[in-house]
């Protein structure tokens, strides 16, 4: 199955040197599924509402135990086809902000970070 590439700072389509939409290819494609898994709010794919993580309910407004947020980083992670592992390898809450990274496996063994 095909993506969209994304462009990394504004999360939007990126056309490609003849004015289509790109494809994002893997390992790329990967990292980006996997940030995107991430990025989403556990009830908002209508089509599954178990995806994504529990920012409303658990996150927001609250202060969860780390292990608590690399817990739900990695399963959301591991949601997305063809990973193999995940381990966040850095996770920053700091003034209402969450990042940090996770170091993703994919099933050939190649190994990448995502910044979220």
């Amino acid at each position: 199955m095909k993506n969209s590439l994304l462009d990394r700072t504004v999360w939007d389509l990126v056309l490609d040197a003849s004015g289509n939409i790109a494809c994002a290819m893997n390992p790329y494609q990967i990292a980006q599924d996997v940030a995107s898994a991430i990025k989403t709010f556990r009830t908002e794919c209508w089509y599954d509402t178990t995806l994504g993580i529990p920012y409303r309910e658990s996150v927001l407004g609250q202060l969860p135990p780390a292990s608590f947020i690399r817990s739900e980083l990695v399963n959301a992670a591991l949601t997305v086809p063809d990973v193999a592992s995940a381990t966040v390898t850095s996770l920053v809450l700091s003034e209402r902000t969450l990042s940090g990274e996770i170091d993703v496996t994919d099933v050939n063994g190649n190994t990448q970070t995502v910044p979220f």
